[in-house]
């Protein structure tokens, strides 16, 4: 029996601006359930990756693979219309709404051109609770919330509108080891549902091979490293990191 076709792929991607290339041929795989670790130093083009995973950014040339189907992302809300939602460090959250107008954020439930209210609350309130996020009042204002709360509401947002591959972009940045340890929680729960594919962009590699299945490291426009996380180590990584590495041309 052949092996199911990647949720997600990405072959001979590349882009430049103003005439200096951000990716060159980068290939990206991501499978039902998997988390995928995206490392790199700054000015390796993970930026750039996640903004054309996006919608955010056309590709100069490659092909892009949904479900085993070519598409053409054209825009964020196409992305997202194909399942793609992507979760930044500043979250685009709204930190004087509630965190359940949050959840239902450019979707909220009106009748009659009134907000439903109540059908929100009750929903964002189940969904939070199914996803293991523990915030005890689903009407108090974001701007009241921990870090690690509200980065938790991001990602569960993401998950509550259907999203089937969810980019995270650096998720633990300024976080502490509480904040940190209930987002890693969450990212390992979403897992075990195994109808979320994620890709979590990281710069700590002991956070990565503890969560992430597969990690890929992006030099110079090119993942130049992808295996799983059980047969590498942070030690390799780093190695790979400060060594002088050149990207062959061919």
């Amino acid at each position: 029996m052949s092996s199911p076709s990647p949720r997600l792929e990405l072959i001979g991607i590349e882009k430049s601006f103003g005439g200096v290339p951000a990716l060159r041929r980068a290939h990206l795989q991501a499978n039902a359930g998997e988390i995928v670790g995206l490392c790199g130093d700054s000015g390796a083009g993970k930026s750039t990756l996640v903004k054309i995973l996006s919608g955010f950014h056309q590709p100069d040339a490659g092909d892009i693979s949904i479900f085993g189907q070519p598409v053409s992302l054209k825009s964020v809300i196409h992305a997202r219309s194909l399942g793609i939602d992507t979760v930044y460090q500043d979250l685009a959250l709204v930190p004087g709404l509630s965190v359940f107008h949050n959840m239902f954020l450019k979707r909220e439930h009106t009748r009659l051109g009134v907000l439903e209210n109540g059908s929100m609350r009750r929903q964002a309130r189940e969904h939070l609770d199914s996803l293991g996020v523990n915030i005890p009042d689903v009407n108090a204002e974001v701007v009241t919330l921990s870090g690690g709360q509200r980065q938790a509401i991001a990602v569960a947002r993401s998950v509550f509108s259907d999203a089937k591959i969810i980019l995270l972009d650096e998720p633990l940045a300024a976080m502490g080891a509480k904040e940190g340890g209930l987002i890693l929680k969450l990212i390992r729960e979403l897992r075990e549902r195994g109808d979320v594919s994620q890709i979590v962009i990281a710069h700590n590699y002991l956070h990565v091979l503890e969560t992430c299945d597969r990690v890929c490291l992006l030099q110079n426009g090119r993942i130049t490293f992808d295996r799983p996380t059980a047969e590498t180590s942070v030690q390799e990584l780093l190695t790979l990191v400060g060594a002088e590495y050149r990207v062959p041309d061919a």
